[in-house]
């Protein structure tokens, strides 16, 4: 298909090249472009090089620009990678201080008092570059689309910055994808600041400002305030951030800028836009044996590069009691032990258990629990202790693809008990190869799992009520595999023939974000 549309999609990761992912954002920058470009848009995809991805084999520098930023001009090198699809152009901008904390990490830990600072110094630099690297092309993009907080520096320069002023003929899109994370940072008075960043800058107060520490800048208000349209990654969690958050029932909404949202909701400027998943892989399904090999061998490279954790070696001991023989009922979950992913599993039930652990006990020796993840130190401790008093849970402390995929397939029943989700992509990964999920009612998980036709949904009015649903939704489903095969395998028919094409969210995308609204 031949166009001259053309979009520009700028974005902290980008799963399409190896080393520019952390999490899901980096799915979706990869994916979308594809099937935007089957849908005639030409999509370009920016990130930082972070001092590795322009060393990518066939990276080639394409350009090389100043960069007005902090009050120096800076020199940014442009390289252009391949990537995971022909269609769609990756770039990566170098420059040194999107190396800040050394080559490769694409977000830094700053010291307490001082989130996302160095992260900030970054995302702005890059909003810079991209806009100033804009005003010199030779023709500008048909839309601009923004993926969180990290991207959203570049509505203050196109509303604020004169240099800029052309930018404000092109249709600029954000989607937000977790609004947890909002990068807020102080107005001036610190070197990681507004002020610091754009000296010069003219701007609107009212525009950028944190609606709880009014003298801080809060980057994912200034998109949702600024940009033309705003998208969440599912219709759900679209409805959901117009809510405020409710810490007594443990629902995740607006984080504070539940107001904004619904006034962009009002105007129809948000709308939610559910992620999706491609199909076209083989579907192979693997041996125990062999996946037992893998794990055994993953463990011992972990365990090589540091041999005195203890998640490693007590890997090793649960590996080494498996035999040949598959466990009759095989449970898995795969996810970031984050506070979003992981505070179900440690939560209390109303068994005064934590419900990793009643799921535990309630399998006794006729199964087998993985997870496979990494994250914040306390869950993945939370997880250890609890793994420790259960020989029947695995725990793999760490990530690996060449070990996810092989569970995805092998598995009995997924768990993904998230206590909010924009969107998820686990769950479309499990139900793509026949594997059912539980999940919680939440955001993207509610619009993609229906229970006990294509897996299993459970709620909560507070935090141990979600627990003790999230043990025995597990417990129902767990029977259902055990007693009643037919209704099994009707269900993990339905989850492997259910589709979420990417070629559907392109089109919404175009149709409701990109394209000019009639009238």
């Amino acid at each position: 298909m031949t166009t001259n549309k053309e979009v520009l999609l700028i974005a902290a990761e980008n799963g399409a090249l190896r080393g520019g992912k952390v999490g899901g954002v980096a799915d979706v920058v990869r994916d979308l472009p594809a099937a935007l470009g089957d849908h005639g848009w030409n999509a370009t995809v920016v990130t930082p090089a972070y001092g590795s991805l322009h060393k990518l084999p066939g990276a080639t520098r394409v350009a090389t620009i100043d960069v007005k930023f902090a009050g120096e001009n800076e020199s940014v090198d442009i390289w252009q990678v391949p990537g995971s699809f022909s269609n769609v152009r990756n770039l990566v901008f170098d420059h040194e201080l999107f190396a800040a904390n050394g080559p490769g990490q694409i977000y830094c830990s700053d010291e307490p008092g001082r989130p996302y600072a160095t992260d900030a110094n970054k995302f702005a630099f890059l909003c810079a570059a991209v806009a100033d690297w804009l005003i010199e092309a030779q023709s500008l993009p048909d839309a601009i689309h923004l993926h969180d907080w990290h991207a959203a520096f570049f509505c203050l320069l196109r509303d604020f910055s004169p240099r800029h002023k052309k930018l404000r003929e092109v249709r600029t899109v954000f989607t937000i994808h977790n609004l947890s994370y909002q990068g807020t940072r102080p107005l001036r008075d610190d070197e990681s600041s507004l002020a610091s960043w754009f000296p010069d800058l003219q701007y609107d107060l009212a525009s950028v400002q944190d609606l709880s520490a009014l003298n801080c800048i809060n980057p994912m208000a200034t998109a949702i305030r600024l940009a033309d349209k705003i998208s969440t990654v599912s219709p759900t969690y679209a409805k959901e951030i117009c809510l405020p958050s409710d810490v007594a029932t443990s629902f995740v909404g607006g984080e504070g800028l539940e107001s904004l949202l619904l006034d962009a909701t009002t105007d129809g400027r948000l709308i939610g836009v559910l992620n999706g998943c491609y199909y076209d892989q083989p579907s192979t399904k693997p041996d125990w044996p062999a996946v037992l090999a893998a794990m055994r061998k993953q463990v011992d490279t972990w365990r090589e590069a540091d041999p005195l954790n203890a998640a490693h070696k007590l890997a090793a001991e649960c590996l080494a009691r498996q035999t040949d023989t598959r466990p009759e009922n095989l449970l898995v979950s795969i996810g970031r032990l984050v506070s979003q992913k992981a505070t179900l599993f440690t939560a209390m039930t109303r068994k005064r258990i934590p419900a990793l652990e009643e799921i535990a006990i309630g399998l006794g020796d006729r199964g087998l629990l993985i997870v496979l993840g990494s994250g914040e130190p306390k869950f993945e401790q939370s997880v250890l202790e609890i793994a420790r008093r259960n020989e029947n849970i695995l725990f793999l402390l760490g990530y690996s693809e060449t070990l996810a995929d092989p569970l995805y397939e092998i598995g009995d029943l997924f768990l993904m008990p998230s206590s909010f989700e924009p969107c998820g992509i686990s769950q479309m990964l499990a139900m793509r190869s026949g594997l059912p999920c539980v999940v919680h009612g939440v955001g993207g998980l509610k619009d993609t799992v229906d229970d006990e036709k294509t897996g299993f949904v459970f709620a909560g009015k507070d935090l141990q009520s979600q627990a003790t649903a999230f043990v025995e939704t597990t417990s129902r489903a767990l029977s259902i595999h055990r007693n009643q095969m037919d209704a099994w395998l009707s269900i993990c028919n339905r989850a492997k023939q259910t589709r979420f094409e990417w070629s559907d969210s392109a089109e919404v995308t175009i149709n409701s974000l990109y394209e000019v609204d009639n009238g």
